[in-house]
């Protein structure tokens, strides 16, 4: 059994196919969505276009207490048919516009308006620039409260009791304070392209099936269950290896903190022994290699939606949020990123491992039902 192991880790080694597919893919993949999701390092991206017509201390002093939230980008003040023209267009979702007499109505307390134009078909985009410029109002608007009851000979004290607002709200974080898209990126590609392996295993058994090494072995006294570990522990230890580089390079690159290492392996161990013993128990169910690619790429690709590889699962129908609970990817995924972004420990984790490792020896067991047939219709 030890040198069948090590017969398939070398031939595992020179398989540039599986490099490919187990390696290759997963980092072009983690640098393509890591590339469009990670801009900007946690800074500000909330941007608003303004066009000042007022030209005023006090149009200043508003977008200056704008820029202190987002990133505000001024126009020329004669430009306001053009840019409402560029937004008609989609170049932009919102534009903020400050007309003249905006400092003359501050003054006269009168309403001073302000204009937002914004796209209908960008609401996500809009709703948060929304809110800002509304709370900026309240500050207003609790200002002019304040100096008209100061006026009236209330203490500072009593004015700022007068304003409080009866609810307090505490903000209070339930998951770590440096969770990014990085640490939603690099877990569900390695998770995804972990399922790949089966596609390297199905061909290593037609392989050895349309060659003669089948018939060979079943002449000697190799016990079917040890050629069955000979074959499927290199597997493991190589989607083991995968996952290692795989976080490492999210690591070292992009700055992913990976928590508590000793419940991580045991998620990538169980995660390895997930994705070959499906594999081991599709190689003896399958007629052939391309029907073992076509169910690979529905396994891998399907559970990569259901389980939430791609995009948050809470962002999911609700429909899909159920059908993914039966799919190890979300297993996988939700432990990895209660390590990563909740802190969670090995106990924690412990019960998604058991549900992998479930699905694992469910595939192991079909394997080993399916392995005497297999055996038996390998070619003389």
């Amino acid at each position: 059994m030890k040198a069948m192991i090590l017969k398939e880790l070398r031939l595992i080694g020179k398989d540039r196919r599986s490099f490919i597919f187990l390696l290759l893919m997963p980092i072009l993949f983690i640098v393509m969505f890591g590339s469009v999701f990670n801009q900007g390092n946690g800074s500000s991206s909330l941007t608003l276009r303004t066009v000042d017509q007022d030209q005023t201390a006090a149009s200043r002093a508003l977008l200056g207490q704008m820029e202190g939230i987002m990133e505000v980008k001024q126009l020329p003040a004669d430009s306001l048919n053009e840019q409402l023209t560029n937004m008609k267009q989609g170049q932009f979702s919102s534009m903020l516009v400050i007309p003249s007499g905006f400092e003359q109505a501050m003054k006269a307390s009168k309403a001073a308006n302000i204009k937002l134009y914004q796209d209908p078909a960008s609401p996500t985009e809009t709703a948060p620039i929304q809110a800002i410029l509304s709370s900026i109002s309240t500050q207003y608007r609790e200002q002019k409260l304040t100096a008209m009851l100061m006026a009236q000979g209330q203490s500072k004290a009593q004015t700022e009791a007068a304003l409080a607002s009866p609810i307090q709200i505490e903000n209070v974080s339930a998951t770590s304070d440096h969770f990014d898209m990085i640490d939603q990126v690099v877990p569900g590609m390695t998770v995804m392209f972990v399922f790949f392996i089966m596609i390297t295993m199905a061909r290593r058994f037609f392989e050895e099936k349309k060659t003669g090494l089948l018939s060979r072995i079943r002449t000697t006294r190799i016990k079917p269950l040890y050629y069955l570990i000979g074959m499927w522990f290199p597997f493991m230890l190589t989607v083991i290896a995968q996952c290692v580089i795989l976080f490492a390079f999210g690591h070292f690159v992009y700055g992913l903190k990976l928590g508590d290492i000793a419940a991580l392996s045991a998620v990538i161990i169980s995660l390895s022994i997930a994705g070959t013993g499906i594999g081991l128990g599709l190689s003896f169910l399958v007629p052939g290699e391309g029907a073992a690619m076509v169910i690979t790429q529905l396994i891998s690709m399907g559970g990569a939606m259901l389980g939430g590889l791609w995009v948050p699962s809470y962002l999911l129908p609700q429909t899909v949020q159920t059908i993914g609970h039966f799919m190890p990817q979300f297993w996988a995924q939700h432990s990895l990123q209660d390590i990563i972004a909740h802190g969670a420990h090995l106990g924690d984790v412990a019960g998604p491992a058991l549900i992998l490792l479930t699905f694992g020896l469910a595939g192991l067991t079909i394997a080993m039902l399916r392995l005497p047939g297999f055996l038996r219709s390998a070619a003389n």
